[in-house]
């Protein structure tokens, strides 16, 4: 639904009517819809975790860049852009996400310590030159990465894009 309607459609209503169930039920778990929110971001940020899992066992394996083009067109082709979107326009909800994400924007801050530890095990195999700025380069990627993505109603990269775009930044 949100994917569908985008975060200004996102309403307990519509939850709720979504779900095929009275709005009641909704309130009967959750203190309010920001509450619901809350967990909804914090299962997206968890499922992250798996994906970061195995991007991080890729190190070594296969090409950076192909490796990286996986795990960001499996994030940014599932809801995580319409999550970055929802909490970007909700103050409420970010206020309340600050206990589990303290800075930058969940999901974004996440996957990007996730490439981070990816591009740092690259180094450590020796894929990555010594000197290249890990920070500046995982931060550019997951950035760029999420503006390709972000316009919901636009036409989506294709791989063949993102990859290109990766290999054009990967130190050499």
């Amino acid at each position: 639904m949100l994917l569908r309607e985008g975060p200004g459609g996102l309403t307990s209503r519509a939850v709720t009517t979504e779900a095929g169930c009275a709005k009641g039920v909704l309130h009967k778990y959750f203190t309010d819809f920001d509450g619901f929110l809350t967990e909804l971001v914090l299962d997206r940020i968890r499922r992250l975790d798996d994906q970061a899992e195995v991007l991080l066992k890729s190190a070594g394996q296969g090409t950076i860049a192909d490796n990286l083009t996986a795990m960001l067109t499996d994030l940014f082709g599932s809801v995580a852009v319409a999550i970055v979107s929802l909490t970007i326009s909700r103050d409420s909800l970010r206020a309340r996400l600050r206990a589990e994400v303290p800075t930058g924007v969940p999901i974004l801050t996440e996957a990007g310590q996730a490439v981070l530890d990816y591009l740092t095990a690259e180094q450590e195999y020796g894929r990555i030159p010594p000197g290249a700025d890990l920070n500046t380069l995982g931060l550019t990627l997951i950035g760029s990465a999420h503006l390709l993505y972000a316009d919901r109603t636009g036409p989506r990269p294709t791989p063949a894009e993102v990859h290109a775009f990766i290999t054009s930044v990967l130190p050499h």
